[in-house]
């Protein structure tokens, strides 16, 4: 059985990674403006926006966390900090536009940094996949079965707790809809190339584009 504590962190955690994600989607004319050399999109940057929106929506300061949830919330956002900061020498190159630094590229090393180092795995994953790492697997395949459903509730995770590799684990899938500055890449016209060569999968607003999925330690 999940519990609610186990349900939040993981509820905390996603939404911080989708706070960092709608910075870095924010300042996507910024990071490939090919005039600009240092861009001033430091990790101190997106840190400081990040903490004034998640304490915006969440109630929570990063500045000053309290629990086990503060401290992985702050050994996240440390972490996204680190994936601005290992893309500093590309984000600042001039005479070169679109630098590949986009959402998608930020959760991605965000997830595979903090679950490298927390023991909580974190995934994007979605149907319509296009890199590999992001397939689901069988738990996320069941899952979008059921929250793909017209009458699932909007926005509500999916959770199962289950044996994985021997050891108790708790699974949590948080569904992702498409928002306006998703269609750029993946909306219409579909099957047109995107700005990073990859196919537009024909997505409208609030469609559901994927889902960030969590397997953690069950205690």
């Amino acid at each position: 059985m999940v519990t609610a504590t186990e349900e939040k962190t993981a509820e905390l955690l996603t939404k911080l990674v989708q706070t960092g994600r709608k910075v870095v989607s924010d300042h996507q004319a910024l990071i490939n403006d090919p005039e600009k050399g240092d861009k001033g999109f430091t990790p101190e940057f997106l840190a400081e926006k990040v903490i004034a929106e998640f304490q915006k929506s969440t109630g929570i300061d990063l500045r000053k966390p309290s629990g086990e949830d503060g401290k992985l919330l702050v050994a996240l956002l440390e972490v996204e900090k680190e994936v601005v900061a290992d893309a500093q020498s590309v984000i600042n190159r001039q005479d070169m536009g679109f630098k590949g630094f986009i959402p998608a590229v930020f959760v991605r090393k965000t997830a595979e940094k903090f679950s490298s180092r927390s023991g909580i795995k974190i995934k994007f994953t979605a149907i319509d996949f296009r890199n590999a790492r992001n397939k689901p697997d069988d738990f996320e395949r069941k899952a979008f079965g059921v929250i793909a459903a017209p009458n699932y509730p909007k926005g509500k995770p999916y959770q199962e707790a289950m044996p994985l590799d021997g050891k108790a684990v708790i699974r949590i899938m948080f569904p992702e809809y498409a928002a306006k500055s998703c269609l750029s890449c993946h909306g219409d016209p579909k099957g047109e190339f995107d700005i990073t060569g990859g196919k537009k999968e024909g997505q409208k607003e609030g469609d559901l584009a994927g889902a960030l999925s969590f397997t953690i330690p069950a205690k």
